[in-house]
């Protein structure tokens, strides 16, 4: 019965709205048991303060569907453009990002 779930296939629709999509240069992400939140903010050059733009809520199960296809996407354009270097590299990751943060 999984078998058939994962060979199901179904049309997606992209609202014109919604097809821009929404630029971010910081994701904040917190979680409970039941479910992991993604804030999507943009930080501006020389702001105190900023916006959430977007938020994404999932499940556990799910988010951990998304980060398995990100590192898949990940690899693929580092295959195709070469490696994404970050300049945090070489550090602690915990350190990276403040608590909470990615």
């Amino acid at each position: 019965m999984q078998q058939e779930d994962q060979n199901q296939s179904f049309n997606i629709e992209l609202p014109e709205e919604i097809s821009n999509g929404v630029y971010s240069n910081l994701a904040v992400v917190m979680h409970s048991q039941c479910e992991f939140v993604l804030d999507f903010v943009r930080l501006l050059p020389g702001k105190q303060s900023a916006k959430v733009h977007s938020r994404v809520i999932m499940t556990p199960d799910n988010i951990k569907r998304l980060v398995r296809v990100l590192q898949q996407n990940i690899y693929t354009y580092e295959q195709e453009c070469g490696p994404i270097v970050l300049p945090e590299e070489g550090q602690n990751p915990n350190e990276a990002f403040p608590q909470g943060q990615a």
